[in-house]
């Protein structure tokens, strides 16, 4: 990975991701938030289902366009983070930073959370 790219993903917080429709096959563009902790990236969201999570845990891959101090697209893999023990560290280092008065617990339960892989 070149160092713009590595320097945009210590830096940058909204991308855009497009996604492939889990049942339409369609491309989805949305915008939101990544979240480097440690050196790894997350895509996450309040708790409750949300449409690009379960677009990508029906294909998991899917396109990083990063556009705030770089425009580059970048083709990545959605990994889910499942299990308490890995959400659970992983998340509350997210919250701490956007949502400090959010329940954790409820993050856990309910938030859709995957690492991305580039």
């Amino acid at each position: 990975m070149d160092a713009d790219v590595q320097q945009a993903l210590e830096t940058d917080r909204v991308i855009d991701i497009t996604t492939i429709g889990r049942y339409s096959g369609e491309q989805r563009r949305i915008e939101i938030w990544f979240h480097n902790v440690e050196g790894r990236i997350y895509i996450t969201g309040t708790p409750g289902p949300r449409s690009w999570y379960a677009n990508l845990m029906g294909n998991a891959a899917f396109t990083i366009h990063l556009k705030e101090s770089l425009r580059r697209d970048l083709p990545a893999m959605a990994i889910p983070v499942v299990g308490e023990e890995r959400r659970r560290p992983v998340l509350a280092e997210i919250t701490s930073r956007v949502a400090p008065d959010a329940s954790l617990d409820n993050w856990v339960e309910g938030s859709p959370l995957v690492e991305v892989r580039l």
